[in-house]
């Protein structure tokens, strides 16, 4: 019986796991999605809809692979990758409802931005205006010895109210809602972060932060989603926004 008990428990660990889980293939919208309004920012195939912040198109070190959008880490350019280089929406948005799933390599570093005011004369790097999800290993990467830098966090500004992140090389299942300034991040489908932006306690958060020095930052209420290139390999799939 025991036995049986520890294979069944196995058996339903690997669907909790497994695209299955989620009752769809993978990059695909379903029925019931297209009706509420659900689009694919990223078809599973190509980099359509997507380009290198600043306006470039995407480079080489972003591939698509098995259904996966992920960036090769192989030749290093500075701090992030040769070819690679923080990607943008070609779509702006305003308030919003995204979802997507990452997985990160041992010891990495990543990030999903959001509002990010595309002006790179102004702006050289789409965080001195955009809010950032953390995405690391919280294991492996030295950042995670911040509080605010860990994985889930509102980067640099406020801490998961529970850690729910899988390890690196796992899958994690991420929600960024923000409706009228309200903003919330579900990871692995729970609630960590929950903040109200633009007013005067955001305000003062951002004062606090690394971000005091940047006016742009946290400042615009619309904006183009991103993905961050830090260097590290990272994968992401199943991107899907609605707009509210």
């Amino acid at each position: 019986m025991k036995k049986l008990l520890s294979v069944l428990a196995c058996f339903f660990f690997c669907c909790w796991h497994s695209d299955s889980a989620l009752g769809q293939t993978p990059n695909r919208l379903s029925a019931k999605e297209r009706s509420e309004g659900w689009q694919l920012l990223f078809d599973g195939k190509t980099t359509n809809g997507w380009h290198k912040y600043g306006g470039a198109p995407i480079g080489s070190a972003w591939k698509v692979q098995d259904g996966t959008l992920w960036l090769d880490p192989s030749q290093k350019d500075g701090w992030q990758i040769k070819g690679g280089g923080d990607i943008v929406t070609d779509q702006v948005f305003s308030d919003f409802h995204l979802k997507l799933e990452w997985k990160i390599a041992q010891n990495g570093n990543s990030g999903i931005m959001f509002y990010i005011h595309e002006d790179s004369s102004r702006y050289q790097w789409p965080w001195m205006t955009a809010p950032e999800m953390q995405v690391l290993d919280n294991q492996g990467h030295p950042d995670a010895k911040i509080p605010t830098h860990r994985a889930g966090d509102l980067y640099d500004l406020l801490s998961c109210k529970q850690e729910t992140v899988r390890p690196f090389g796992e899958w994690n299942r991420v929600e960024i809602i923000c409706v009228k300034g309200k903003l919330d991040f579900w990871l692995n489908e729970v609630n960590v972060v929950s903040v109200q932006l633009w007013g005067e306690e955001w305000k003062k958060m951002v004062a606090a932060s690394k971000f005091s020095k940047m006016p742009g930052f946290g400042t615009f209420q619309e904006g183009r989603i991103g993905l961050q290139d830090h260097g590290d390999k990272v994968w992401y799939r199943n991107i899907k926004i609605k707009r509210h």
